[in-house]
């Protein structure tokens, strides 16, 4: 059988390229000797949702955790290629990669909030920071709660431990807890994978506002919810790019027999 050939890279267009406020060029990572990313090139452009959906094992969790440098954390890890954020490559030698953790911030699949009370969760990433004194987290710990539309919920018992919230809750409280630290981007790493239906929805309403002041990027193997939430969407599988452009385009439209294959359920 003949090789699949990759796709060209999906670039904005011209007019608005250097608006892009993610650029992935020619992206490569190696976990020992698995190659699992090859060669992905993808625009991500400012205050959207873009979706990063495909199968199981495709790449799509690693290449969202390239976005923060998470992947730094992980042994016998090379990467080549680059990523830009408002034009700087963040594998520079020169990056604070605290700094760039607190203007990515990242929700990842399970609720993971700190073994602490709700306030707590909220004001942490602020003090260490520096963001102000003891009444601007004050205020600060309410402005984030209210964007996470967690405050009507909790408001008379932050000093509650965080783990008596219900998943959901302690979802969207770990939501809040990223945007306590003022990112630009928001990493969601398949966030409502472990939510019943209701807590899904609402943390899907939730995204939907958020997109007004933030880019952010969803990694997500169900595909209803990539067409409920995102304004962009790319396909992996193997460690590819297979496709990528608007949503509507991408679900009624596909280019590639590949991704008009995963769309129909024919794999996944």
């Amino acid at each position: 059988m003949a090789s699949l050939k990759p796709p060209a890279a999906y670039r904005l267009p011209p007019a608005a390229k250097e608006s892009a406020k993610i650029a992935i060029d020619r992206l490569n990572l190696w976990f020992g000797t698995n190659h699992v990313l090859k060669d992905v090139s993808l625009d991500i452009p400012p205050n959207a949702v873009t979706a990063i959906m495909g199968p199981s094992g495709c790449g799509k969790s690693t290449l969202l955790r390239c976005l923060n440098r998470m992947n730094d954390l992980v042994l016998d890890t090379k990467i080549t290629g680059r990523i830009l954020i408002d034009g700087r490559d963040i594998f520079e030698g020169d990056t604070d990669v605290i700094e760039l953790r607190k203007r990515v911030g990242m929700v990842f699949q399970k609720p993971n909030p700190f073994p602490k009370s709700i306030y707590e969760n909220i004001a942490f990433g602020p003090r260490i920071h520096r963001m102000g004194n003891p009444d601007a987290i004050q205020a600060l710990v309410e402005k984030t709660l209210v964007a996470a539309n967690l405050w009507n919920e909790v408001k008379d018992r932050l000093q509650d431990n965080a783990f008596s919230l219900s998943g959901g809750q302690q979802q969207r409280l770990c939501l809040a807890r990223s945007l306590s630290v003022a990112p630009e981007i928001i990493l969601l790493d398949e966030p409502a994978s472990a939510l019943d239906p209701a807590s899904t929805a609402r943390l899907e309403q939730l995204v939907v506002e958020l997109k007004e002041r933030y880019t952010i990027v969803i990694v997500t193997h169900n595909m209803q919810q990539a067409a409920r939430v995102s304004d962009y969407c790319a396909f992996l599988m193997l460690g590819e790019l297979v496709e990528c452009g608007p949503t509507a385009r991408v679900f009624t439209k596909p280019t590639d027999k590949r991704t008009e294959d995963f769309l129909a359920g024919k794999f996944g």
